[in-house]
């Protein structure tokens, strides 16, 4: 049966209680090797202890977490919470100066890392002096009894999870414990998700998708994590899927379309896939019908919701091109300009209310202001609802990038392409792309006289922005085309373009 989590406090209450509970139950697989829920709480005692007594972090200080996907996500991310501080998970995939940024705007003073990025964080203390980036070596073992959780409430914070703004750069999502314990509860309701389960994360575990259905919900629900090492060779994350019988699959429109055609996923043990973090294709989930033997259901949330709002019902009417209906304990209603709530079939901006949703951005009032309002979270996406209570997102009206499920704001891309020799003006869009969802294709205009070499321009990018955010082709244009008040008409960028952008 699915757990009912509401009487607990706090997140670190919440695993403490699921540790206690299944001591010896296998909590998360990793290659040959298993943990146990003992383990993984003795890991996350140590862990607490360390950044209390050796690097002096008290409740409500900000701890980043900088890993690959590693089995010691999980007790970094308890631990730190354990301690009473707040969790900033860091996307391993940036570069930096991207990192050194997220790092000063949430005044994180501890970095929990691994030897993997040596380089990257000699760089990072370069740019962010004072910053304690400690290896996972740091932190040893304590007995079980040593230390109490903190003793946070709902409304304390736990985490902020960073996600792309119409300032050009990443702002922080605060989540509080309570907000985590909804979407949770919601998730187990929604997804049905049992003790026996063992949910794949084959994505990273940075990314809130993974952070809260992937991580969150299995280890407070006395359920197992199948971690998956690399995604190479593909056989090799079917094997595992297998090996360790894993249940629930969630991830990307792409990693759902890259099975297409593999014969053996059919024969794997799962019962329920579930895809999110960008909009499934009809297609993709049509052929994924035919030719596998259990459902694939398409969810949808923004960070701010923790993330997940809607999912298509495991058990009920799936609508293709639809991301479903509410979870539970969460609403959603289709609402104008103005804020006024729109009918059945009309088009409008989707907005998010309940337990899940965020308390604001870090340090951005004005920001925060212009997404909730009224009690609700003004989403930035467009789309209807039909009279069955399904919702379908049509448009965004954030000017935001989806690739691979990440967000890429074209701002932060446009100012590094202005920083490049000769570059007059630059504008960058997304492009259609049937695996990845979509990618970033840069419009330039060169100053006049000069010239802009391609891939001189790459390179400066991709020194300084993470690989997923660097532009997939160029365009070079005499002039970008504007409105009467000077805008870049982006709309007119997204035209179709004489062929397709390579990948």
């Amino acid at each position: 049966m699915s757990p009912i989590l509401w009487y607990r406090m706090n997140l670190a209450q919440a695993f403490v209680d699921s540790a206690l509970k299944h001591p010896d139950k296998t909590a998360l697989c990793w290659g040959d090797a298993e943990f146990s829920y003992a383990k993984l709480f003795r890991q996350t005692l140590g862990m607490a202890a360390a950044l209390r007594d050796r690097f002096g972090v008290r409740p409500g200080d900000r701890v980043a977490v900088w890993l690959k996907n590693c089995p010691e996500f999980v007790p970094a991310l308890f631990g730190i919470l354990q301690a009473g501080a707040v969790v900033v998970p860091i996307n391993s995939f940036l570069k930096p100066e991207e990192v050194a940024y997220i790092l000063n705007d949430a005044g994180v003073n501890v970095v929990i890392s691994d030897r993997s990025f040596a380089e990257a964080q000699a760089r990072v203390t370069v740019l962010r002096p004072g910053v304690k980036i400690s290896s996972l070596e740091d932190f040893s073992e304590l007995p079980a009894t040593a230390y109490a959780a903190a003793a946070q409430t709902e409304a304390d914070l736990a985490a902020l999870l960073y996600t792309s703004g119409t300032t050009g750069h990443p702002k922080g999502a605060m989540l509080t414990h309570g907000n985590f314990l909804h979407n949770v509860q919601s998730c187990l309701l929604a997804l049905d998700i049992q003790e026996d389960d063992r949910l794949v994360v084959a994505l990273p575990q940075f990314h809130s998708f993974m952070f809260t259905v992937g991580t969150l919900t299995p280890m407070l629900a006395g359920a197992g994590i199948l971690l998956i090492k690399t995604l190479h060779p593909f056989k090799q994350v079917l094997a595992e899927i297998a090996r360790h019988r894993g249940t629930i699959l969630p991830a990307v429109p792409s990693f759902f379309r890259a099975l297409l055609g593999v014969a053996e996923f059919g024969k794997l043990p799962l019962k329920l896939c579930v895809s999110g973090g960008a909009p499934l294709p009809v297609e993709v989930y049509r052929e994924f019908t035919k030719q596998f033997p259990f459902p694939l259901r398409e969810g949808y949330g923004p960070t701010e919701s923790s993330p997940v709002a809607t999912v298509n019902p495991i058990r009920g009417e799936n609508r293709p091109g639809s991301v479903g209906m509410p979870i539970p304990n969460v609403e959603l209603s289709i609402r104008d300009d103005d804020g006024g709530e729109l009918p059945v079939g009309a088009t409008g901006e989707i907005c998010i209310r309940g337990g899940n949703v965020m308390r604001g951005y870090w340090n951005h009032l004005e920001e925060t202001a212009k997404v909730l309002r009224h009690g609700w979270l003004y989403t930035g996406d467009v789309g209807h609802r039909d009279a069955d209570g399904y919702f379908f997102i049509t448009d965004r009206k954030k000017d935001l990038l989806l690739v691979n499920g990440i967000n890429v704001y074209p701002r932060e891309v446009e100012e590094v392409l202005y920083q490049f020799p000769n570059v007059k003006e630059a504008a960058v869009v997304g492009w259609p792309d049937p695996r990845r969802g979509e990618q970033p294709v840069a419009f330039i205009v060169p100053a006049e006289g000069a010239s802009v070499a391609e891939p001189e321009l790459l390179k400066f990018v991709r020194e300084r922005l993470a690989d997923y955010k660097v532009p997939r082709r160029v365009i070079f244009m005499a002039a970008l085309p504007r409105n009467a008040t000077g805008k870049i008409l982006k709309t007119a960028l997204r035209q179709p373009l004489p062929e397709t952008p390579h990948p």
